[in-house]
């Protein structure tokens, strides 16, 4: 076979998008993620400080 038959070979291209789109897709979560979990951390501190300094029972 001639190297022209794979330079026109269009077969693998709709795999290779749909690699690429999921990919995008994987990385913009990872990046939200990783946005919003100091945020959260902080709330969550925050809350937890919150509930441990409540008291207990009646007062």
């Amino acid at each position: 076979m001639k190297i022209d038959h794979y330079v026109r070979d269009e077969s693998g291209e709709a795999t290779v998008s749909w690699v690429l789109i999921s990919a995008g897709a994987v990385a913009l979560t990872l990046a939200a993620i990783s946005l919003l979990a100091g945020g959260m951390e902080e709330k969550s501190d925050l809350l937890s400080t919150t509930i441990s300094e409540r008291p207990v029972g009646p007062e």
